[in-house]
């Protein structure tokens, strides 16, 4: 062996070489029994996922899809008509078509088109229409309501964004033709003023509704459940108008309003036996095709609530009284000089005069301030108060019409001393038209107050008919009072009277003039007058009252010469139509003048 450093040493020897690696396989058995385990396990978990799903927690996903899928949609109930005594109808509902649009949908490049077209269709100006399409924040934007055939015709252009839905709409075929009376209906459906208003919950009926399913983009799925309950259709409402009678008394109330300047004007026409309210007329009159752009203070029923002095209508109240407590007499005879002083005041006839001897028929038939005065005083304050309330004044008439007023009764221990004089002929008391119609109903029927009526019944789906009970009946004075009356208001509208423009060739007719100042709030005092005429006629079998009142005219202003010849237009009319006939007699005379 060689050292180190020499050349010929031998080289140790190499390390023996390892055995080759030997490979061993898994057992096959474990391997799959692992396998088998975490499959198990797996699908343990989709098991109990399965079960919560359809068993534990089947009725919430249930209904949270049903949520998803199932729609409520309303169907709404058709609302009542409303008609006249003969069926015609005033407010009647018809089908019609939503118009509207969604802005997003509609394309860019075809705004202009759309709206050109909406426009002219439905009659809109075209820039509020292109104002709504412009707001493509908005998904839904209403353009208006229009009748089936031309929601056809603007579907048939296939627009893109525009639709149409079912809805019902409201119209007046009279237009103004008893506007105030009937009311309307709002964009919603439901009744905001008048009649209207008042009968909603009878008119409007009570909407359905059904559960249908859809897809995903709205569209109904054939062929699954739908869930419906059926609307219930509105009653329909008869009132007592007649529609030909209502439309001569608003003729003939608007012209002389518009011929005299006046403020406003209304006329009644009432059935003495039933108190059926026949017609109920006011000028101006609202037009129910454009109720939304006319004045809100136009919208009452100013027969029922504008409240005003009767002035010398009011006398036959006293007159009443006085026959009725047996201090007077037709024939008692009064010394009328044309003023009087009453406390502080000096109240003044109705015109210039000499003193005269008039009886009290005669004081009645000429409107004699001072003759009415003289008789009040001898029943008294308590008595003539007494009396007015019978009569219904304080009180509201009972017709049920929306804003009715009860008009201004001052209790009699509060009457100043010039007070004392002037409730006896018509100022310092109040009463609505309805009123003051209703005193002469009174006195026409006999002494017996039937309280106004005006709606007849309603009416179902099927035509069953239920009449609204009739007006309740008070007996205010006797009837031989009521002749008398009667008597001297018939000598009122003859020649010798203030009412000689009333009078009706071939009729018997009954009635007076009324001239009061007019309270105005606008110049916190007395200005300008109140003109009425009121009578019934035939006179000695009387079926009509018709009232007639203007306010504040400013051509002219005497009851007999202002509001007679419209109460006389009216009543010609109204007896006509209803066909009654003149009863062929004549008054007895009755004496104006007192001898000595």
């Amino acid at each position: 062996m060689r050292g180190p450093g020499g050349g010929g040493g031998t080289r140790p020897p190499r390390p023996p070489a390892r055995p080759a690696a030997v490979l061993r396989l898994g057992n096959p058995r474990r391997r799959i029994n692992v396998g088998l385990v975490v499959m198990t396990f797996v699908l343990s978990i989709f098991a109990g996922r399965l079960v919560q799903l359809q068993g534990l927690d089947s009725k919430i996903y249930t209904a949270e899809a049903a949520k998803q899928r199932v729609h409520e949609e309303t169907l709404t109930a058709r609302r009542g008509s409303i008609t006249d005594a003969n069926g015609h109808e005033l407010a009647v509902t018809v089908e019609a078509r939503e118009i509207f649009v969604d802005p997003a949908e509609v394309e860019a490049a075809k705004r202009d088109q759309v709206a050109t077209v909406l426009a002219k269709e439905l009659g809109e100006p075209k820039e509020r229409v292109a104002g709504l399409l412009a707001n493509t924040a908005s998904r839904y934007q209403k353009v208006a309501v229009a009748v089936p055939s031309v929601a056809e015709r603007i579907m048939a252009h296939g627009f893109k964004g525009v639709g149409s839905t079912h809805r019902y709409r409201r119209e007046y075929p009279g237009g103004d033709l008893a506007g105030t009376l009937l009311g309307f209906v709002g964009d919603a459906g439901t009744g905001l003023a008048g009649l209207e208003s008042t009968f909603d919950k009878v008119l409007s009926g009570r909407d359905g509704k059904q559960l249908v399913e859809t897809g995903a983009a709205g569209q109904r799925i054939p062929m699954t459940r739908s869930t419906q309950q059926a609307p219930v259709d509105g009653r329909n409402v008869r009132l007592t108008i007649d529609r030909d009678i209502q439309w001569a008394a608003q003729k003939a109330v608007g012209e002389q309003v518009a011929a005299t300047g006046a403020r406003t004007g209304s006329v009644i026409v009432m059935d003495v036996q039933t108190g059926q309210v026949y017609a109920m007329a006011n000028a101006p009159e609202l037009d129910l095709r454009n109720w939304a752009k006319t004045p809100q203070e136009n919208w009452a029923n100013r027969a029922v609530t504008e409240v005003f002095e009767p002035g010398s209508t009011n006398k036959v109240i006293t007159a009443a009284a006085a026959l009725e407590s047996g201090a007077v007499r037709p024939g008692t005879a009064f010394t009328v000089p044309d003023r009087i002083r009453c406390a502080d005041q000096v109240l003044k006839d109705s015109h210039p005069h000499a003193t005269e001897r008039l009886t009290f028929s005669g004081v009645v038939a000429t409107s004699s301030n001072v003759g009415t005065i003289l008789a009040a005083q001898r029943i008294g304050d308590q008595k003539l108060h007494s009396m007015l309330e019978r009569f219904g004044f304080g009180a509201k008439p009972g017709s049920g019409l929306p804003g009715e007023e009860a008009g201004l009764l001052p209790d009699w221990r509060t009457w100043s001393g010039s007070q004392r004089c002037t409730v006896a002929y018509g100022q310092g008391v109040s009463v609505t038209a309805l009123q003051t119609a209703s005193v002469y109903q009174t006195i026409a029927n006999g002494g017996v107050r039937v309280t106004p009526q005006i709606v007849a019944g309603t009416t179902t789906g099927n035509g069953a008919f239920t009449p609204s009970a009739p007006g309740k009946k008070t007996r205010v004075v006797g009837e031989r009072t009521a002749k008398e009356v009667t008597a001297m208001l018939e000598a009122a509208v003859s020649e010798q009277g203030t009412g000689n423009l009333a009078a009706i060739d071939g009729y018997r007719v009954a009635g007076k003039t009324g001239t009061a100042m007019r309270y105005d709030p606008s110049c916190q005092g007395y200005c300008g007058y109140t003109a009425t005429f009121v009578g019934f006629a035939p006179a000695d079998k009387p079926r009509l009252v018709v009232l007639a009142v203007v306010q504040d005219p400013r051509e002219g202003y005497y009851g007999g010469e202002i509001a007679a010849p419209v109460f006389k237009k009216v009543m010609t009319f109204a007896l006509k139509s209803l066909k009654v006939p003149p009863t062929g007699t004549r008054p007895s005379p009755v004496r104006i003048r007192a001898g000595g």
